[in-house]
This record gives structure tokens, C-alpha cells and sequence, in this order.
């Protein structure tokens, strides 16, 4: 027998599968990893057929070195998902197949914790005759009862009851009532599952309306469905009886989330109800942690799988219903090589496993929102909160005004107010701020110079706490505040803008002894930073959480009746053509999680342009008007999802080399287009220039934009510039993106 191998070697001049003779001592499977000779080295591969037969002659082919687990893998069905994504993104499969499992299993960088483990060797009716025959050691005794119980205990358990139990259970070994084995222990985030299963809510009119219209889709294995619920409206409750459904039926589901802020939560929701069943995947947990939790998943101990972006490829067997929670995020889409948007990724695993895919939101994306329009998603309307709650009532302030009007404080007057009054009752506030640090920019008075990053076409943000310094958000840079301008050198060198760090200060100064946790890349880097953050929110221990967009987005407590946007503008007016789409849907999200409890919920926006058509919609939290609007706009300007954006991105350490190569490209596109007549009609714009961020992480950045009608050439068209993309050229990175998750 022989096996095709795709050898884990990302270079498109080795982009194809090598025959290898299977050993007759080696079983092999496809989907298994296996060591192979690779010219002078060993490397890993993936088997992705067998063979009888091979047209090579016998001494050009070598054999298979050992398998690297008894098991495949990658599951049938996702090398055949590899295979699609290859060809889509025209790279090399090795590429994604790298994306099915772990990073960590390649190359033996994590492997199979194992830890001692002891029972009882005998059964109830012997139980006495053991204990009589340690009576004269009590230690001993003290582990037998341990052990009454039957079942297998990890000797760490024991040590936790005495100190250093083994003497003691070699003894009780030799004398054969108990058995000491080594086993595998799975390291599980969040520890084990103690907690007694929830009881499930009763389920509102809306909630069983939902699931009567998704449930017979999920019980045949098919149906695209989007889940336009307004916040609080228990979307999550119609995810959880999908869930156990699916679970019903013997199959697994996967659940999306966009922020590693969230899976704690969801993680917790699901716990509560599925018991050990369920496993998170995430990139803040331990690399033992992720290799553990994939095995759990990929030997079906667990068949609900929560997790980020990456978690759509988890290897669930017999796939039942995806969900994607928040499916508007921008998080969805995949900034490295091979790019992908998860969304498109679970579409295609539904369609091929025959399974129900099921995306949500209360403010859903305008592309997938047309969709509905379109008949490619089926619309499920939940438009009221759980218990007829009303939604927050929402107070839009001039920032303008209060300036005229003396207020220099960055929280305006009714703000103010409504904080001093959710405090007076003891309860909770959340305030967004999303831009970290203190000061969003330092810039001199004398002549305007901004002090920016090095190696980035940014402005450095002012952190204080230990030592003030100046702070890159894109590369790391650091560097000490300038006591002089670098440009003019004039001393009237001051500091712009607020940030998380201000807004946490000032809330300290204008209200004594309040108690506040900030919730950003700052706080949160640490492990479980999220998690603990949250935690002691909800156990009450703060009064007000500040943070960035990560605490305005599916967050539920009960406690906050108030919520204030402090700089509403900030992404309003970003060089993007779905900045308008982002700020609403950032606006009514944070606007949701005010007033979850019993009492009502009040929202502050604070702007300097309360007329913006944008403002005024997520004030209203009217997502169907700002739907319509948008649209229009974005027909008559024509962008997706009318047309298509695409862009080759090119990046260099030397800028000159950059700007030349997209020249190049430019000039190759030029005649590709005079070639190919329907391209010409295909291609509506195509436009040299650098994008808005010209550097970035000290690599000059310089891009083909194309604008594109939808169209079946379009395809073929945005294939060849992919291969462009593909090409190496020393000192250059080319990157094909397309409708690029940013376009800076």
C-alpha cells in the first residue's frame, strides 16, 4: 500500500502530495500525521490518500517513518475543507491544513501530559477486610476510605488530604488492594466542572416562536438562518435548545464568539448546562490547555465547542448546527495568511456535513443582512427584551454645547448626573472609551509636529502607571515623553485626547471613593485577564467598568443600569467605507447592556456631531432605518455589497522597493485588463496609492485598490491577482485581500 502526503512545507514549488510506501508494520489512515523522509530531513505530513498502486518506480519511492498519533487528525471532512480553501485562496495546502489542528502538535512542541493515578483494587464486600489489615497505620486507612468509592483518583487529589501519600500507596500497591498507574490528565482552562447543572428559564412567546421555525431545519441537517434580535431579547437561550438538540440527536455544534472578552461567559452559560460535555478554544489559553481541549473534542468527550474565530475548525465529528454569535464583527475575518472570514468557513463546513448554520445579532452586518433580502438567509425577527423590559432610554449630548458652556471635564453634565444617581442606588455603570491609555496623542503648540511612532504611521499614546512613556499600539514601540518638540524645539509640547486610563482617573477625582476596573489590551494581557476582570465586575466588587469596544458587545449584568459613550465620533469618521456601519452597530451594542435587570436602563452619548444621520439611528437603536439608509448610500457610491473591494497590498523595509514592485503590479493589472475584455467590464476602479496607514512595524506600505462589480469573471479576475500575491521577491511581502476586514 502507499499514502499520499502533503509534507507540512508552506512553498508553492512543493504544493502537491508525495507518494510514500506504507511500511507493513504501520497501519496508516487519511487524516494522519506521519514522519517521512524529505530529502536529507524528516518532516511531518498529513496523509490525505491511500493507494495500491503507484506509477513511480520502486527506488524512487521511500517509505513512511512512523505515524505521529494512532488517529487521523484532520477528519475527512476537513482535509476536503483544506482542499477548498487552498484553491479559493490559490496557496499552498499545507497552508491550510495547518489551520485543522493545533499549532502546537507540529514539531512535538506540546505532547500528552500523563500524571500517577490510583483505585481501589478489590470490590465493597473486601472494603473491610483492607481496613483491618492497616489498622495499625492510620495514613493508610485514610486512603482506602479515599478510594471506597471506586473510581480512579489522581494522587495530586490525595496529596491535597496529607502530605506525600505514595510511601503509603506502594505499600497498600505490594499488598494488592489498591493499583498505581500512570494515565493521561487533561489540562482544562477554568479548572473542573463542580458547579450543579442550571435549570433551564422558561422560554418567552419570541423564544418559542424561533426555535419553531429553526427546529425542523436543524432536525433535517440543512438552513442558513440569521437571528435579528434586539440586546437582552435571549438570543442565547435559542442557541442553548438548538444545542440540545443537536446533542439529542447524537451530533456536536460549535459556537462562535468574536472576542476572547466573551468566552468566558458563554463558556460559563454552557458549562452550567452541558456539564463536561462542552470545551472552549481560544488563543489566551496554554498551549497544553489548547492540544488538550482539541483532543477532548477530537475523541468526542466534548460535542459542544466554544471558542473565537479559529474554533470553526474544531474537529467535531457528526456536525450538527454552527452558531455565530455577534456575526457583524470585524473579528470574523482573518488578517493572516490564508485569510479567510469564518462566516464563509462555516457556510461551507454546514453545506458539506449537513449541518444548520445559524448567525446573530442585534446589529447584523449590512452584507449579511442582504442576504435575508436576497433568500440566502432565512430572517428570524426577535425584536423584544426577555420579560417585556424596554430598551434603555438613550440621551444624546452636544459636546459642543457643554464647552460653550464652561464644562471642561470629559464627562458631560448629564452624564455626570446619571452616574451620581446609579451610584446614590448602588448600582453599576460601564462606561466605553475606545482608545487605551491616557492621552490619545502629544503634539507641540509652536508648530503642529505630532510625535509618532517609528516604525509606524501612527501617533504614540501617552500611558501612565510605574513610568510615563509614549506607546505604539501596532508594533510595541516605546519611548519617554519629549520634554521638547523633536521638530521645532519649542517646550510647548502638550497632550490630546482622552483614554481609558483619563476616564478611569478622572472618575476617581470627580467621585470620591468610587471604585472602577478597566477592561483593555493593558489590563487583559495577562492569563484569564478577562475572565477575572468580569468576574469581580459581577461579584460587585467595582462600581463602574471602563474599557474599550471589547466590554460593548454580549456582556449580561444585570447590575449596570447605566452606560456612557464618552467620544461616540471616534470611528465615525476612520478612512473606511463601513466606519459609518461600525459606529452604529459599536453604539447600540455598549447602548444593550444597560438596563438587563429589573430596572431601567439610561445610555449617554456623548458627541460633537448630534445630527449625524449615524448618531441619531443607534440613538433610536433603529437598525432597520440605518439598514436603509446605509444601503442607499452605499448603492449609489458603490460599495459591497454591490460591488466588490480587493486590494494588493505590498510591504517593504526599503519603501523605494514597494512603491517600484506595486508600479510593476499596476502595469501587469493594466495589461491583463486590455487582454481580457471581460475583465474590463468587471473592473469598476483601479487605483496605485499608499493605503491611509503608510507604514506599519517598519515595513512601507504601498496598494493596488480595485473596485469590482459582482460578477462571474470577477472571480477569475481577483484569481490571477492572487497569484500575483503569491509570487517571492526577496525583501518584499505581497499580500491579495479580499474585502479586506480594514482598509488601513
Amino acid at each position: 500500500m502507499f499514502a499520499n502526503v502533503i509534507v507540512d512545507i508552506v512553498h508553492e514549488n512543493v504544493a502537491h502530495t508525495f507518494t510514500y510506501r506504507i511500511p507493513d508494520q504501520i497501519s496508516v489512515q487519511p487524516g494522519q500525521r506521519v514522519s517521512v523522509p524529505f530529502g536529507y530531513q524528516q518532516k511531518e505530513g498529513v496523509v490525505l490518500s491511500l493507494a495500491e498502486t503507484t506509477g513511480l518506480p520502486p527506488e524512487k519511492v521511500k517509505s513512511i517513518t512512523s505515524t505521529l498519533e494512532d488517529y487521523p487528525a484532520v477528519l475527512p471532512n476537513l482535509v476536503e475543507l483544506a482542499m477548498e480553501m487552498a484553491e479559493e485562496n490559490h496557496c499552498p495546502l499545507a497552508e491550510t491544513i495547518r489551520l485543522m489542528m493545533p499549532a502546537e502538535m507540529r514539531g512535538g512542541r506540546v505532547r500528552v501530559r500523563t500524571q500517577p493515578v490510583v483505585r481501589l483494587n478489590v470490590g465493597p464486600e473486601r472494603f473491610e477486610e483492607a481496613m483491618a489489615q492497616q489498622k495499625r497505620s492510620a495514613r493508610r486507612q485514610m486512603i482506602l476510605s479515599f478510594l471506597q468509592d471506586g473510581k480512579k483518583h489522581p494522587v495530586a487529589e490525595i496529596r491535597e488530604e496529607m502530605n506525600a501519600p505514595l510511601p503509603d500507596i506502594r505499600r497498600l500497591v505490594a499488598d494488592g488492594w489498591v493499583t498505581l498507574t500512570e494515565e493521561e490528565f487533561l489540562r482544562q482552562p477554568g479548572g473542573p466542572i463542580h458547579a450543579e447543572r442550571a435549570c433551564e428559564p422558561e422560554l418567552t412567546e419570541l423564544q418559542k416562536e424561533t426555535l419553531h421555525e429553526v427546529l425542523p431545519s436543524l432536525a433535517r441537517g440543512e438552513g442558513k438562518f440569521l437571528l435579528h434580535g434586539v440586546t437582552g431579547s435571549g438570543k442565547t437561550e435559542v442557541f442553548i435548545r438548538m444545542v440540545r438538540e443537536v446533542l439529542k440527536s447524537g451530533r456536536g455544534a460549535i459556537i462562535l464568539v468574536p472576542e476572547i472578552a466573551l468566552t468566558p461567559q458563554m463558556v460559563d452559560w454552557f458549562r452550567a448546562r452541558f456539564g463536561e460535555g462542552s470545551a472552549v478554544l481560544h488563543s489566551r489559553l496554554s498551549a497544553g490547555e489548547r492540544f488538550d481541549e482539541w483532543r477532548r473534542i477530537r475523541r468526542g468527550d466534548a460535542r459542544v465547542v466554544i471558542g473565537a474565530r479559529s474554533a470553526v475548525f474544531a474537529p467535531v465529528e457528526d456536525l450538527g448546527l454552527i452558531v455565530i454569535d455577534e456575526e457583524h464583527e470585524a473579528t470574523y475575518l482573518s488578517d493572516r495568511h490564508p485569510r479567510y472570514d469564518a462566516r464563509d468557513v462555516a457556510a461551507s463546513r454546514c453545506r458539506r456535513e449537513g449541518a444548520t448554520l445559524l448567525l446573530a445579532s442585534a446589529t447584523p452586518s449590512v452584507i449579511s443582512f442582504q442576504k435575508t433580502r436576497q433568500g440566502e438567509y432565512q430572517l428570524l425577527d426577535m425584536p423584544e427584551r426577555v420579560g417585556s423590559r424596554p430598551l434603555p432610554e438613550v440621551t444624546v449630548v452636544d459636546m459642543r454645547r457643554e464647552l460653550n458652556e464652561g464644562n471642561r471635564s470629559i464627562f458631560s453634565r448629564p452624564l455626570t448626573a446619571a452616574l451620581n444617581e446609579c451610584l446614590r442606588k448602588k448600582q453599576q455603570a460601564m462606561l466605553l472609551m475606545n482608545h487605551r491609555g491616557y492621552h490619545s496623542f502629544v503634539s507641540c503648540r509652536s508648530c503642529g509636529h505630532v510625535v509618532k511612532c517609528p516604525n509606524c504611521d501612527v501617533a504614540l499614546t501617552y500611558h501612565v502607571g510605574g513610568t510615563a512613556r509614549l506607546h505604539c499600539h501596532y508594533c510595541g514601540h516605546t519611548e519617554e515623553p519629549p520634554s521638547k518638540c523633536p521638530e521645532c524645539g519649542s517646550e510647548r509640547i502638550r497632550y490630546f485626547g482622552a483614554g481609558t486610563q483619563q476616564v478611569e482617573a478622572e472618575l476617581t477625582k470627580q467621585f470620591p471613593g468610587i471604585r472602577t476596573l478597566r477592561m483593555d489590551m493593558d489590563t487583559t494581557s495577562g492569563k484569564d485577564g478577562h475572565a477575572k476582570i468580569l468576574e469581580a465586575f459581577r461579584a460587585g466588587e467595582a462600581d463602574v467598568l471602563v474599557g474599550t469596544q471589547m466590554i460593548a458587545k454580549g456582556l449580561d449584568f444585570p447590575a449596570v443600569t447605566v452606560v456612557g459613550v464618552i467620544a461616540a465620533d471616534m470611528t465615525l469618521n476612520l478612512p473606511d467605507y463601513r466606519a459609518r456601519e461600525r459606529t452604529f452597530q459599536l453604539l447600540t451594542q455598549v447602548a444593550g447592556r444597560a438596563g438587563r435587570g429589573s430596572e431601567k436602563g439610561q445610555v449617554v452619548i456623548q458627541t460633537y456631531k448630534p445630527e449625524d444621520a449615524v448618531i441619531r439611528a443607534a440613538a433610536r437603536q433603529d437598525y432597520r432605518g440605518f439598514f436603509e439608509e446605509e444601503l442607499e448610500r452605499r448603492r449609489v457610491a458603490l460599495y459591497p455589497p454591490f460591488t466588490v473591494m480587493a486590494r494588493l497590498l505590498v510591504e517593504s523595509a526599503d519603501g523605494g522597493a514597494a512603491r517600484r514592485h506595486v508600479e510593476v503590479l499596476y502595469h501587469r493589472c493594466e495589461q491583463l485588463l486590455q487582454e481580457e475584455p471581460a475583465f474590463q467590464e468587471a473592473c469598476i476602479l483601479m487605483h496605485m496609492e499608499q493605503p491611509p496607514m503608510a507604514m506599519l512595524r517598519g515595513k512601507s506600505r504601498y496598494q493596488l485598490l480595485f473596485k469590482l462589480h459582482v460578477r462571474p469573471e470577477t472571480e477569475r479576475f481577483a484569481a490571477a491577482l492572487s497569484d500575483m500575491s503569491r509570487e517571492e521577491i526577496p525583501g518584499l511581502d505581497i499580500y491579495f485581500e479580499y474585502n479586506p476586514a480594514t482598509m488601513m
